[in-house]
């Protein structure tokens, strides 16, 4: 699978901006620790965001939402542990996604772990 990290690099713009204009604020990106990557890490009021940002051209093959695996989701929630460990918060937190599909609006999934 080669890997387009423009697109990447693109959709993560996109998906940041489309978090500021609902009020969140950056706080990190592309955060990596031995467990794995967060995309984006943000706070909205004295909630902090762990958003995985997903990119497809189209809804082919289930579009973005069906790529966040069961698996995926085990390593963001070990990453955000990682994260929280050096990073103390004492507020709540969550996983959250953005998906991008081709030229639609993005969508705003939130608290993906229930």
């Amino acid at each position: 699978m080669k890997l387009n990290h423009a697109q990447g690099q693109a959709g993560e713009d996109c998906a940041l901006a489309f978090l500021q204009k609902q009020g969140c604020e950056p706080v990190a990106r592309n955060w990596h620790c031995r467990a794995g990557e967060i995309d984006l890490v943000v706070r909205q009021g004295e909630l902090l965001l762990f958003v995985e940002v997903r990119y497809r051209k189209n809804k082919r093959f289930g579009g973005a939402a069906y790529s966040i695996t069961p698996v995926k989701l085990q390593k963001l929630q070990r990453t955000a542990e990682h994260y929280l460990q050096q990073h103390p918060h004492g507020g709540a937190c969550r996983i959250d996604a953005v998906l991008i599909e081709g030229s639609e609006p993005p969508q705003w999934i939130q608290n993906l772990t229930g």
